[in-house]
């Protein structure tokens, strides 16, 4: 895996922007309710190079998509998002409600320095997700420069993430820039020794990050659903449990690249059960080799709880996707907690470099009050996991000097 570093691409530091048409990507596709963002998670992100580029006198031109638009529909339309992006840059904010053409041409125009416009969803361009030259060229010709500050996207070849950036002199924003720093910290240049944790409910979901991250780890934790479908193929018993038992013999052939890699791999030894999985259900916690038929395991136990805590207290790197439990359900989210908090004091301490992330991920570490503490939470869900499986990601690769 080829992982981009600060030296291998431009930053804004490295560019005058004053009066300068700049064309930013940003991602703005977030939850809302009744027309209000429910979760402003990437507009904060993102927020900093936006007032950086305003306040030192750039023609601010954005865009981003929203939504899966089969077509342009007001429900997806980025006329709502002027409202929240200028209440947090304490600055008005115009909109064009043309992806390109005549008015962005004029409305480009306009633009004085330090002024932001937001342009209407790209996606309601179906040029844009085939990656069509002729977008990125209209875009490319009311722009002086171009920033990518969205590595939520960066996993597509899209003509606002890969196809502009070939176009036009190309940067990553601060948010882009702090992603990638975070991301060779946790994999490309790591302090070691490097423990990774893997949970989740499904090994066919992550075969790839598994076969990527026995190579780049030096110790990983396997948990959640996904850690059923390893003890099983080592000829355990999981009773009622969730089980890929077909993926037995892919499970193996991990275990294996594993040992050849010199990666050791951390299964749980004792486990939470439960005959039901429902909130507060009677539950037990018992050895790995004692799960009854009728039973399902749930959450990782406390001796399991014990051993992962201790591996983490000799690590120097840590990245995690994908919690050790049935988090979303009480008693099932102890594990995923008791971890998380002393994952959370260890990175306070200074003596542990955390990188995080994946959505069951974030609310995980949202709900046991650790999220604020780690080094790094990735919000870029797909991007981030196909980082993890070691793929090559168009968005980033475009950015390279």
């Amino acid at each position: 895996m080829t992982n981009v570093t600060k030296r291998d691409f431009r930053t804004l530091d490295d560019v005058d922007v004053q009066a300068k048409r700049v064309l930013i990507r940003v991602d703005l596709n977030m939850p809302m309710e009744n027309g209000i963002v429910v979760d402003a998670t990437r507009l904060e992100r993102v927020a900093p190079s936006l007032a950086e580029l305003s306040s030192r006198g750039a023609r601010v031109i954005i865009l981003s998509h929203f939504g899966r638009p089969k077509g342009p529909n007001a429900k997806d339309s980025l006329a709502q998002m002027t409202g929240p992006v200028s209440a947090i840059l304490s600055k008005p904010v115009a909109f064009c409600a043309s992806v390109c053409g005549p008015d962005l041409d004029q409305a480009v125009a306009r633009l004085a320095p330090g002024d932001l416009l937001l342009v209407e969803n790209t996606r309601f361009d179906p040029r844009e997700e085939a990656n069509d030259p002729s977008l990125a060229a209209a875009w490319a010709g009311n722009g002086d420069l171009y920033v990518n500050d969205a590595f939520s996207t960066a996993h597509r070849a899209h003509a606002s993430t890969e196809g502009l950036a070939h176009l036009l002199p190309s940067y990553a924003g601060r948010a882009m820039q702090a992603e990638l720093d975070a991301l060779d910290l946790a994999l490309g240049n790591p302090a070691r020794p490097v423990i990774a944790l893997v949970g989740g409910s499904k090994v066919a979901s992550k075969i790839d990050l598994l076969n990527n991250l026995v190579t780049k780890v030096d110790i990983l934790v396997i948990g959640g659903g996904m850690a059923n479908t390893f003890l099983a193929a080592q000829g355990k018993a999981v009773g009622k449990s969730l089980c890929e038992r077909d993926l037995g013999p892919l499970a193996r052939s991990i275990l294996v690249a594993a040992e050849r890699a010199g990666c050791r791999v951390v299964l749980p030894t004792d486990a939470v059960v439960a005959k039901e999985f429902r909130a507060n259900a009677d539950a037990r916690t018992i050895g790995i080799d004692l799960v009854p038929d009728d039973a399902m395991i749930l959450d990782v136990g406390s001796n399991t709880i014990a051993d992962i805590a201790g591996l983490i207290e000799g690590a120097k790197t840590l990245v995690w996707n994908g919690p050790l439990g049935a988090f979303e359900t009480p008693p099932f989210d102890l594990g995923t907690v008791s971890v998380a908090r002393h994952v959370a004091m260890l990175t306070r301490a200074g003596r542990l470099k955390s990188v995080a992330g994946g959505g069951d991920t974030m609310a995980a570490l949202n709900q046991s009050g650790a999220a604020d503490a780690l080094t790094y939470l990735s919000t870029a869900g797909g991007a981030f996991l196909e980082w993890l499986e070691g793929k090559p990601l168009p968005g980033v690769a475009a950015l390279k000097s």
